[in-house]
């Protein structure tokens, strides 16, 4: 563990499944964010399905507001994220997540619960991507990070609600 405790979560920072490269390495550097992204595109879709099922079982209407809106900023980042990997690659990214199915959380709240580390967790991913990505794509990368951010407090809030 980093240092960080998260209860009973097992829950840890994100790391980059090669070591870092020095910053003069712009070629490695590049292949990282790319294969992130592609991560990144697949993770926006799974999570688009996974907030559709926690619309499809929120108590309140309030509720399904809020997941809602994060399960719309979710389409919006994959969209980016497609956009950014097209500029970067001069292809359209392969295409990943159709068909795909999740496994249901035991109730709304373990639901809700995973969706909080999963916004945390993918913070830290973009995180990497934001730290190597080239500057001109850096206040896009910003937006989604805050988005995540603000989508982990909706969370929390959700979850404190529910408990």
């Amino acid at each position: 563990m980093n240092g960080y405790w998260y209860g009973p979560y097992s829950y840890s920072s994100y790391v980059p499944y090669v070591q870092p490269v020095a910053h003069d390495q712009s070629e490695e550097r590049m292949q990282i964010v790319i294969r992130l992204i592609q991560e990144a595109i697949a993770d926006e879709r799974h999570d688009e399905l996974f907030y559709d099922y926690l619309l499809s079982v929120a108590p309140t209407e309030q509720e399904k507001k809020v997941i809602t809106g994060i399960r719309d900023d979710e389409r919006k980042h994959r969209s980016l994220f497609r956009q950014i990997y097209t500029q970067l690659t001069g292809q359209r990214p392969p295409i990943t997540g159709e068909g795909e199915t999740f496994q249901k959380p035991a109730s709304y709240l373990d639901g809700i619960e995973q969706a909080l580390m999963g916004e945390l967790k993918a913070f830290e991913k973009y995180r990497v991507i934001y730290k190597y990505i080239p500057t001109q794509f850096r206040d896009t990368i910003f937006e989604i990070m805050t988005d995540e951010m603000k989508h982990a407090s909706y969370y929390n809030w959700l979850y404190a609600k529910n408990k």
